[in-house]
């Protein structure tokens, strides 16, 4: 993905739809050019066009998610495959980041265990290595393509584990970790209740957004892994809430 195509889908994601004129005037490129960048992005099925607009197809598509800030989440994903060992059983929730941190950990590990209720994640990975993958059972949301519900929870109590590496789409000082919704959320706090240690891979402006339902998060040890534009005021409040901070390097220049 391109600086552009990248600002593309940023603007998409705050607005849903938006004309092409008015993407070719935002980014101050011709309308042919945009053009060229949306047709990019509608063949991988993030977006779609329809009389004259430029639409997103899903705020919970994976593909469109893991292209919005795509280099930022790889740096986050390669912090991230450092607190992994060889031969660990880790469980990695469903998003962007996660799906970034279990491509990398194929290239950098060996002999992992990797639970997951992201059917996404075990396609995205498939060929790639040969570690053991458990896939939780549950109710299947099709664009997320993950796992969810009560049979999550009771397939999830069957493990103990070290690590849970979770995505966010949101952070509050009084609610703490977000998530826009309700049957995710409820899975990963029953994921956080079977780990000793919950890692939360997100990008800095997820801190300047609310989600909808609190994770409410069933453990006392939390990081977060996030890009370096983490403002300092923030990285105060999340301190003070007992959650250990990762920065990763200098975050990519927008368009």
């Amino acid at each position: 993905m391109s600086k552009r195509t990248n600002r593309i889908l940023e603007l998409l994601t705050d607005k849903g739809q938006l004309e092409v004129s008015l993407l070719a005037d935002l980014l101050d490129v011709s309308k042919v050019t945009i053009r060229k960048d949306l047709n990019e992005l509608e063949q991988k099925g993030i977006i779609v066009r329809e009389h004259g607009l430029a639409v997103l197809r899903s705020r919970d598509d994976i593909n469109g998610r893991m292209a919005y800030h795509y280099e930022e989440k790889k740096k986050i994903a390669a912090e991230a495959a450092k607190l992994v060992n060889d031969g660990d059983t880790i469980i990695i929730e469903s998003g962007s980041c996660c799906a970034l941190l279990a491509e990398t950990l194929t290239s950098t590990k060996k002999d992992l265990t990797i639970i997951t209720n992201s059917s996404f994640i075990i396609d995205f990975i498939r060929g790639r290595s040969d570690f053991q993958i458990v896939l939780l059972g549950g109710i299947y949301q099709q664009d997320a393509q993950v796992m969810v519900g009560p049979m999550v929870r009771q397939c999830v109590q069957n493990f103990c584990v070290d690590l849970l590496f979770i995505g966010a789409d949101g952070y509050s000082p009084r609610h703490g970790f977000m998530n826009q919704d309700q049957m995710r959320a409820q899975t990963a706090s029953d994921m956080s209740a079977q780990t000793e240690r919950v890692v939360v891979l997100t990008e800095s402006d997820k801190f300047n957004k609310h989600g909808v339902v609190p994770l409410n998060l069933q453990n006392d040890h939390i990081s977060v892994i996030t890009d370096s534009r983490l403002s300092s005021d923030c990285e105060r409040v999340l301190l003070s809430n007992g959650i250990d901070v990762i920065k990763t390097g200098t975050y990519g220049e927008k368009l």
